[in-house]
């Protein structure tokens, strides 16, 4: 994809963020607003999938741990034709496929259950580690948050997929600084997470991940690296596109009212215009 392309769809799945969590009337917004660039390059660039096949035994798998962020994966599911775009308007409706948290065949696209933290993680080493063995091609790609990995079961996980040399898994921490309390190092500080991945024994790459071209060179770099899992620590900003949402904690767990949402897609129609100016 064109990086104007890119920036487009990118543009589009936080519009289809602000519409589908205003209408649920809750749900989270700045975690998913951050990451949206983070799944539209990997979907429209690295990802091997195919929409008509969903369970190709050839495919990639997308683990989503930090499950609360599902509707940037639901929106991204749909605008890569996994299922129609207007379901997205059930998003937490009574007998929606779109459930608050993915739920593992309730809708195509969707690989794991998340829900409770750290255990996508577990859940991806696990399938990482059954390729592996029986020599399959397949890359097992997993988001988790920072304030996620708090959780002691995520670094038990980690160290099996050392041990493992998980080179087909790559962890993506959505490094936004943020969760449901506060800042991460308010609520409990986790430091230098370079240092702390390296010791490890996982190959890491920290970029700016609201930054097309460094997103790209991230997923390229990870693809080389052999005999090591990856970690992407992707530094976003959470409720990215969104001024009086960007870097906010409190837009952690809270859906725009119909005021927020008049305002947020006001500004996310003004970036489509300069985008589509090429002045962005």
């Amino acid at each position: 994809m064109k990086i104007k392309e890119i920036k487009l769809l990118a543009n589009t799945i936080r519009m289809d963020i602000i519409k589908m969590l205003n209408l649920a009337k809750s749900g989270h917004t700045a975690g998913p607003l951050g990451m949206t660039d983070l799944f539209t390059v990997l979907y429209g660039e690295f990802l091997k999938f195919n929409p008509k096949k969903p369970l190709d035994k050839k495919r990639d798998f997308v683990f989503l741990s930090n499950g609360h962020t599902c509707p940037v994966l639901y929106s991204t599911l749909a605008r890569f034709n996994y299922f129609p775009v207007s379901e997205l308007k059930t998003l937490r409706k009574l007998g929606s496929r779109l459930q608050g948290h993915p739920h593992l065949g309730a809708l195509p696209g969707v690989e794991n259950s998340g829900g409770p933290l750290a255990q996508g993680i577990s859940q991806a080493v696990g399938l990482a580690a059954s390729l592996k063995r029986d020599k399959k091609d397949n890359k097992v790609f997993c988001f988790t948050g920072d304030g996620e990995l708090d959780e002691g079961q995520c670094w038990e996980a980690f160290l099996f997929a050392a041990k493992e040399k998980l080179d087909n898994l790559t962890i993506i921490v959505d490094r936004n600084d943020i969760q449901i309390d506060g800042t991460t190092e308010d609520v409990l500080p986790l430091g230098d997470l370079n240092k702390k991945f390296t010791s490890f024994n996982f190959a890491v790459i920290e970029f700016d991940a609201n930054n097309i071209e460094q997103i790209r060179q991230a997923y390229k770099e990870a693809n080389k690296i052999k005999h090591k899992p990856v970690c992407l620590i992707a530094k976003t900003i959470p409720g990215k596109g969104v001024s009086f949402m960007e870097k906010d904690f409190h837009w952690h767990g809270v859906a725009p009212s119909d005021q927020d949402t008049k305002l947020a897609l006001e500004e996310l129609k003004i970036l489509e215009t300069k985008i589509n100016g090429g002045k962005i």
